[in-house]
């Protein structure tokens, strides 16, 4: 893989996802410098800086559908307990918020339970909680029209990766009432995180600047859910305006 990646020469970077850990990227880090969270830039593991940025997402929106500004005593319920859904129970916890999950692997939710206190519940069952927010951390496609009968929580934000089946069930969301924080917004942590590595001639990776910068997710959600409150459209349509913009705006400041 690393031989492969090298042979985009730049084009593309790698870093860690579903089932990718710092060894493996170690590994083709022997074949590529096209690498990111890597032990050696300092930042290695990011999935708990997408967790953090999950975390201050799940705020920003609970905020925004609710006008709380805490959530203590929120209820939550988080589908999938790996690195990043893990340690998003953690910190949720440590705010107060009452936590039900679930995970293919039962080990992951009884140690959840100890150590969340968190609900465990058996496959799909959490479309069927009353939660204000579910949050997705397993694998994509988890809002789908069948789906979407079911989901009884205000909120969906979670670090899932296209979460939506198809782009017109952000507008379903939208017109069921359910705020939805887009997926590729939400989860960027852990990219942020590792954009902030060593490079050479660069600045040496500063943990706390980094975290400082993945908790600007919240203010980016902040300013899509206005959009789209705004003009009356999804908040899946908004991200993709303001990402379109940006993109644009970096384009024409590298020309």
């Amino acid at each position: 893989m690393g031989s492969f990646v090298e042979s985009l020469g730049g084009r593309y970077h790698i870093a860690e996802d579903v089932g990718i850990s710092v060894a493996d990227v170690e590994v083709m880090a022997e074949r590529t410098r096209h690498v990111a969270g890597i032990r050696a830039g300092d930042a290695g593991d990011p999935s708990p800086a997408t967790a953090f940025g999950v975390f201050c997402g799940i705020r920003a929106a609970v905020r925004h559908s609710s006008s709380l500004d805490s959530l203590r005593d929120v209820p939550i319920a988080v589908q999938g307990l790996g690195q990043v859904g893990m340690e998003l129970c953690r910190l949720l916890f440590g705010e107060g918020a009452r936590l039900f999950v679930s995970d293919l692997n039962p080990e992951r939710m009884k140690q959840a339970r100890e150590r969340f206190d968190a609900i465990p519940l058996e496959g799909d069952a959490l479309l069927d909680v009353d939660a204000e927010v579910f949050a997705p951390c397993a694998l994509g496609g988890v809002i789908n029209d069948l789906s979407l009968e079911r989901l009884r929580a205000s909120i969906v934000a979670g670090a899932a990766n296209n979460q939506l089946a198809e782009a017109r069930h952000g507008r379903a969301l939208q017109e069921r009432g359910i705020l939805y924080a887009p997926d590729y917004v939400i989860n960027a942590g852990g990219v942020i995180n590792i954009a902030h590595e060593t490079r050479a001639g660069g600045p040496t990776y500063d943990r706390a600047r980094a975290f400082q910068a993945v908790a600007r997710i919240a203010e980016t959600l902040e300013e899509i859910f206005r959009r789209a409150q705004q003009q009356g459209i999804a908040t899946s349509e908004a991200a993709d305006q303001l990402a379109v913009a940006r993109v644009a705006q970096a384009t024409h400041r590298a020309a």
